[in-house]
């Protein structure tokens, strides 16, 4: 099967944060785009999103053509099935991804790839009931979808390798970073390491050891710095000197079987939740959401900015 990869119209199923992050990213890359969710306000919410995100994206770029008038919001799902690629981005709900999955590719044409952007429910159990299951991927964005340029893809079972590739294809043309996903396993790759980390936060609130800003502190003054372009096995190679991992394993590896760390999630009490409440409230101080999320798309966009002139200083590619 020969998938469509030259994508001019790209849907939208279900345009919360994720979805409404696709469109924005769609739109950029010069698309015309068909947004659907039943939702009260989704339309308003939706253009909403795509007028906070447009600084932020000419800053970044744009493609001939993109525009913000370019986003058609459709009364049906099906309506969805003109475009030339599908991104579903509802709720992590198993039986309602099912439904959306079964009624999508009913409608869409053989050629047209379907995706989600579930973050870490299985394709063979979302994708089990459709007629064509083999043109079915997932593609797991990270929010702010329009800045953040990874996408990890994967397929379940019975996902043609073809779909895969097409699908690679259409997401580096968006300008992203395409992650293969050797295997289906729940959370992924990114998230299963970001809960990680999210659990261990969870803890040291719950025990008094710090709050939500410190622990934030933490990240964005250290090891956050060096995420940005350098990750966990390159960065502890360095750490081993000029032996490299071997003596880094040979010197810090039996520390891992110290109790450092406490990998079960702690019970979300109602004391907990509330310290972490107050506390991020505390970080978020008289700014609103929206002001946040322009700081943070205006720092993500000076980062990468950063990021992508070292690289050219030293040689490197924009993927390395």
């Amino acid at each position: 099967m020969a998938y469509r990869t030259d994508i001019a119209t790209f849907g939208v199923l279900g345009a919360g944060v994720i979805g409404g992050g696709w469109a924005c990213r769609a739109l950029a890359a010069g698309c015309d785009v068909l947004a659907w969710d039943p939702a009260p306000q989704a339309e308003t919410r939706l253009r909403a999103q795509v007028e906070r995100a447009w600084p932020a994206l000419e800053r970044r770029g744009l493609s001939a053509g993109a525009s913000p008038e370019r986003l058609n919001f459709v009364a049906r799902l099906e309506d969805c099935a003109a475009a030339d690629f599908i991104q579903e981005s509802a709720p992590e709900t198993l039986a309602l991804k099912r439904e959306l999955h079964h009624r999508i590719d009913a409608a869409a044409a053989e050629t047209v790839i379907i995706a989600s952007s579930t973050s870490g429910l299985l394709p063979s159990e979302f994708y089990q009931d459709v007629r064509h299951p083999q043109r079915c991927v997932v593609g797991h964005p990270f929010n702010p979808v329009y800045l953040l340029p990874l996408v990890e893809v994967l397929g379940g079972r019975d996902t043609a390798p073809q779909a895969l590739d097409a699908a690679q294809r259409i997401y580096a043309a968006l300008g992203m970073r395409p992650l293969r996903v050797r295997r289906e396993v729940p959370g992924f790759i990114a998230d299963r390491l970001l809960e990680a980390l999210w659990r261990e936060a969870l803890h040291l609130v719950n025990d008094g050891v710090a709050t939500t800003g410190e622990i934030d502190d933490a990240i964005r003054f250290g090891a956050g710095l060096r995420w940005a372009f350098m990750g966990t096995f390159q960065t502890y190679t360095l750490a081993g000197g000029e032996a490299g991992m071997r003596h880094f394993l040979k010197q810090f590896g039996p520390a891992l079987q110290l109790p450092w760390t406490r990998l079960p999630a702690p019970e979300l009490s109602e004391a907990l939740i509330d310290q972490v409440v107050d506390g991020c409230a505390r970080q978020l101080g008289q700014r609103s959401i929206a002001e946040l999320e322009r700081y943070r798309d205006d720092c993500l966009i000076g980062v990468m900015e950063a990021v992508a002139a070292a690289k050219r200083k030293h040689g490197l590619q924009a993927h390395e």
